[in-house]
């Protein structure tokens, strides 16, 4: 098996709160220079920048995984992530008709540009990307795996906008393809404290805003190559695939 290094949790300049230089130019650069394998896009409740930086990517040998950072009506937000242009165009139709209807305020929440290959402005968002959809989480998750995508609950033990922090424990039967922690807890400590993710693969993301941050946690898939139906196995543990997570020095 081979071992790649991947971030699935990064966000653009498209979100609000992602810092103006977090371009998919300087993305894909900084990437490289980590020594990351795999890259996540995931902007908050928008996939535009997917498909641009996966075509940048390439260039450098980095596999790119197309999605978003989905906010369910109860306040959690999820990654997601799907295979083909059509699945991710399908889901942006989704975003967009079910994300709430709330202007953005450039001043108080940040720009939410689309930029081109050259970085220059081809469209500002005007709906609030960090607002939350009219959906459940059962049924985010219902419309990600009907287009074949993975639904990754993010960031599960932070204190806000997380599936514990929001419910306060693990449903029964989530259909999940696996749970994401952050660099505030490990692997151990949170099954420890709550056993009932024992059944899951559990992943850590950067869930970076800033250049600096890409790469400060990945998740090492060991897998054969670099593919989304290897991705999927190695989270399900299937034929010796699998996934670990590692912290490195910022």
């Amino acid at each position: 098996m081979n071992r790649y290094s991947a971030d699935l949790h990064v966000h653009t300049l498209l979100s609000p709160c992602g810092d103006l230089e977090m371009t998919p130019a300087n993305i894909v650069e900084f990437a490289a220079i980590k020594g990351i394998d795999i890259l996540g896009i995931t902007d908050h409740n928008s996939t535009r920048h997917g498909a641009l930086i996966k075509k940048m990517a390439e260039k450098k040998g980095i596999f790119v995984l197309c999605g978003a950072e989905v906010t369910t009506k109860e306040d959690i937000h999820c990654l997601t992530f799907f295979e083909n242009n059509a699945a991710t165009e399908s889901f942006q139709e989704y975003l967009e008709k079910h994300l709430a209807d709330v202007k953005n305020r450039p001043s108080i929440f940040g720009y939410q540009v689309v930029v081109d290959e050259e970085e220059m402005i081809i469209e500002e968002v005007d709906k609030l990307l960090i607002s939350a959809l009219d959906q459940s989480l059962d049924q985010v998750e219902a419309m990600v795996h009907s287009l074949g995508g993975l639904f990754i609950p993010a960031h599960i033990d932070r204190p806000s906008y997380s599936l514990i922090s929001q419910l306060g424990f693990v449903p029964s039967g989530l259909n999940a393809d696996a749970l994401e922690i952050s660099r505030n807890t490990t692997p151990g400590a949170l099954r420890k404290k709550f056993p009932e993710v024992a059944g899951y693969t559990l992943t850590g993301s950067s869930d970076a805003h800033f250049l600096q941050q890409l790469g400060t946690l990945v998740s090492v898939f060991e897998m054969e190559t670099r593919s989304f139906a290897e991705v999927c196995k190695a989270l399900r543990k299937e034929d010796g695939r699998g996934v670990r997570v590692e912290e490195r020095g910022k």
